[in-house]
């Protein structure tokens, strides 16, 4: 593939600084294809109604729209970069052979022109009618996780992330921004630091080499320094050991890794599940993970490299999360999501009440369900702004104007919070303004 530099020059060093480009995925038919039967395999707790989810999407998209300069969707770039024959061919090559896939269903891709490749690689391939079984569908599964953009890859820095996914579900996602971040225009040239692609989910076949396991909702980035990656069910201790080698053999920025170890259940399966950062001075928690004395408090670890043994790791175990943040010099004020009932921060947290996406510091986009949260935004001093307020010109906010209020900003997002994901997990950001 062409190496040309792209259009898009990739920074990101904090998750707070005034977002410029942003990708992001609008839902399609890969929702609408789920059948009640595959939601434990592919991941949901429910099917969703997809034109409501796809609205909401579009609302999502505008209102970010506000602030960021570009807001791309996935499915425009990879119809884009498939539109080319001879491109196409080297992509369904190259997927094919990385998930094994039978004769008749590659036939089947290698026929097909962009518009059709997209579709299949997104929505799945449908079994003709005579071969279909009340629990098999598909010669290749529809992604509705894709939807959730924050996972398959990372932008650290100036460098990119490509997630290994924890599930077979998810398997597909990474290639597809492999495909964007190699060969689209916009994108061409971007510097994939960790690209690691292991198809196999059955037994484990060496405890030394373990099946790689890394998801972007585990990593923030929370300076040009410093990154958290959370050790969860999704991602694994050896894998963030691997980013850690490949950041620093890349020459990057980052020097601090901090491990938050979460506990391994589906309602933490991620580190921004329970924490994200919403101004230079403050984070929204889930209070029983990641504050001191919370009864499912994450142990923490400063993750460094261990000159003395040629490469390896030392664990350095720290009091909290939020301590060991301060001791890099970065102290910050948590605000609880839930409020302080045990009873609404379960809720809360479930219903992605900690997942906010910062749209610049201090203005940040939250589902409106999660009330007890925004009213602790108010009481730090946010004002709490509903999205058609702003969508039907009610209500601004407009940074160059109101530079220093803060505003939570609520999406209505019925249909998408019950896929199991909040705004951070629907937006990958390409570029932010330094901070």
């Amino acid at each position: 593939m062409t190496t040309h530099q792209g259009k898009q020059r990739l920074s990101v060093t904090s998750e707070i600084g005034r977002l410029q480009t942003v990708l992001v995925h609008r839902p399609g038919r890969e929702i609408d294809r789920m059948a009640p039967h595959m939601s434990d395999e592919l991941l949901f707790d429910d099917i969703l109604y997809g034109d409501r989810a796809r609205e909401e999407h579009r609302r999502l998209s505008r209102l970010i729209g506000a602030v960021a300069d570009d807001v791309l969707l996935l499915g425009d770039l990879l119809r884009e970069v498939l539109a080319e024959a001879d491109l196409r061919a080297r992509v369904v090559d190259d997927i094919a052979s990385r998930l094994g896939l039978d004769p008749e269903l590659r036939e089947m891709l290698s026929a097909a022109n962009g518009d059709e490749l997209t579709d299949h690689l997104v929505e799945g391939v449908r079994r003709a009618p005579a071969d279909q079984r009340p629990d098999d569908f598909f010669h290749l599964p529809p992604l509705p996780n894709l939807l959730f953009q924050r996972d398959p890859a990372v932008v650290i820095g100036d460098k990119v992330m490509l997630g290994s996914m924890a599930t077979p579900a998810r398997l597909r996602e990474p290639l597809l921004l492999s495909i964007v971040f190699h060969a689209h225009e916009e994108l061409r040239g971007s510097d994939v630091v960790f690209e690691r692609f292991e198809p196999h989910f059955g037994r484990v076949r060496s405890t030394a080499h373990p099946r790689p396991s890394i998801e972007g909702g585990d990593v923030i980035v929370v300076r040009e320094d410093m990154i958290l990656v959370g050790a969860s069910i999704r991602t694994a201790r050896r894998t963030i050991e691997e980013l850690a080698a490949a950041l620093r053999e890349s020459g990057s920025s980052v020097h601090t890794v901090l491990v938050v170890e979460l506990p391994h259940q589906r309602s933490c399966m991620h580190l921004d599940t329970v924490f994200t950062m919403i101004s230079e001075h403050e984070c929204l928690v889930y209070e029983p993970v990641i504050l001191e004395g919370g009864v499912e408090q994450a142990a923490v670890y400063d993750l460094s490299v261990d000159a003395e043994s040629k490469g390896g790791m030392v664990y350095r175990p720290k009091v909290s999360l939020l301590a060991a943040l301060a001791e890099h010099g970065l102290d910050l004020e948590p605000v609880l999501c839930g409020g302080s009932d045990p009873i609404t921060q379960q809720r809360e947290q479930w219903t992605d009440g900690a997942n906010a996406f910062a749209l610049a510091p201090g203005v940040i986009l939250l589902y409106e369900r999660n009330v007890r949260t925004a009213e602790e935004l108010s009481r730090k001093g946010y004002e709490i702004v509903g999205e058609d307020d702003i969508l039907l010109g009610r209500a601004e906010v407009n940074l160059d104007k109101t530079r220093g209020k803060k505003y939570a900003v609520l999406l209505k997002g019925h249909e998408l919070s019950r896929a199991r994901g909040g705004p951070r997990c629907l937006t990958m950001p390409l570029r932010r303004e330094p901070l």
